[in-house]
């Protein structure tokens, strides 16, 4: 395997490319697509006016098993807060290293591996979603429609401590929600008042106690405003509130409990309004993508370790369309959204030699069994 080029990924970590910095983010995009054109890649722009534009590379398509490479162009860090690179003997830092320009790295580098080794590329199309930091509030969309098109997915956030591979994510839900009341003077008209702020008070009471940690489901009021002053009925409070959940079952149980407590809420004479909702689907362990573990194990000749996390990524997206999904082939790393962040230098070389190994089974092992089969039908 060629020797890393870690200057290269100096130049891609020291591009700001923070989510709301558009653009940094297509500058980003940019230097990722003079470095795939010489793999034969194509391009498809999708093209936004206030976040980074994705990009979809794709290869030409044959028979076998259509894959898709998931990384996303943004970071957490704004512009001329955190934009350096270092490396030493071990590990590289900077914003990005593991999460995940460093992921996309490794991706960028199994595919030069591969084109090298088997020829021109197919079957093969890598997306890179500019606002996945932020929720993915427009990629999911567009990530659920493409992911529908292949067979498998491989997301390339970090890896695990012992290279991890990702099975499992939570779900989440967010929403904001705003009570309507109606002010009067606590003095001389409480009883013509409608209390907003009590009324969020008996909602957080009951949203909350739907946690159950048992199940893997936890709801969180995380930001709470409201009222005038203490002389005065609340006539307007707010909440944001975020919801996780590790299974179908939860996830909707939770959907509809936090919806039952608003409409029961309402009854009592105040006004709410519900912005958001479902943000990622939970990325749940099935049958479907243990065979495609399966499968890699016997290519790669190891059994891979896996791990669920409770924080969530586009795999979330691509899983909850059914097409069975691998995350965490990013490089082992730490630190990631602080100014600590870094990446181990030698699980580089390891996940690209994996990586290599994964796509060439697939892509390049099936394309040459069936031109065998093709030569003995002719010379038949």
């Amino acid at each position: 395997m060629t020797t890393l080029n870690f200057d290269e990924l100096a130049s891609l970590i020291t591009c700001n490319s923070h989510s709301k910095n558009k653009a940094g983010v297509d500058q980003h995009g940019e230097q990722m697509i003079e470095l795939l054109a010489p793999l034969g890649f194509s391009l498809t722009r999708y093209q936004r006016e206030t976040i980074g534009d994705h990009l979809l590379f794709h290869t030409p398509k044959q028979a076998g098993k259509k894959i898709l490479l998931l990384g996303h162009l943004d970071t957490v860090f704004p512009e001329h807060t955190f934009t350096d690179f270092s490396q030493d003997k071990q590990w590289v830092y900077g914003p990005g290293v593991c999460d995940m320009k460093g992921g996309n790295f490794v991706a960028l580098n199994a595919l030069r591996t591969l084109r090298s080794q088997f020829g021109p590329l197919h079957n093969i199309d890598f997306l890179l979603v500019s606002d996945e930091e932020i929720g993915s509030d427009d990629s999911k969309y567009l990530t659920a429609e493409l992911a529908k098109n292949y067979d498998a997915c491989l997301v390339f956030e970090a890896a695990g401590e012992n290279h991890e591979v990702v099975t499992g994510r939570k779900g989440i839900a967010t929403f904001e929600i705003e009570v309507t009341g109606k002010a009067a003077h606590a003095g001389n008209h409480y009883g013509d008042g409608v209390d907003a702020n009590f009324a969020l008070a008996n909602m957080l009471l009951e949203m909350t106690s739907l946690t159950n940690l048992k199940r893997g489901s936890t709801v969180n009021v995380g930001k709470i405003l409201g009222g005038i002053g203490a002389n005065t009925i609340s006539p307007h409070a707010s909440m944001v509130v975020e919801a996780r959940f590790s299974s179908i079952d939860e996830q909707q149980r939770l959907l509809d409990g936090i919806e039952n407590i608003c409409l029961a809420i309402e009854v009592t004479g105040v006004d709410i309004t519900i912005k958001g909702g479902l943000q990622r689907g939970v990325m749940a362990p099935s049958k479907a993508q243990q065979a495609l573990l399966d499968e890699i194990n016997t290519i790669l000749g190891t059994v891979l370790l896996t791990e669920q996390r409770g924080g969530v990524s586009d795999a979330n997206i691509v899983s909850s369309v059914g097409v069975p999904t691998l995350d965490g082939f990013g490089p082992f790393g730490d630190g990631d959204h602080t100014r600590h962040e870094r990446a181990l230098k030698s699980s580089f070389e390891l996940r690209i030699e994996q990586v290599t190994k994964i796509l060439a089974a697939w892509c390049f092992a099936y394309s040459n069994a069936s031109q065998n089969v093709n030569d003995e039908a002719l010379a038949q």
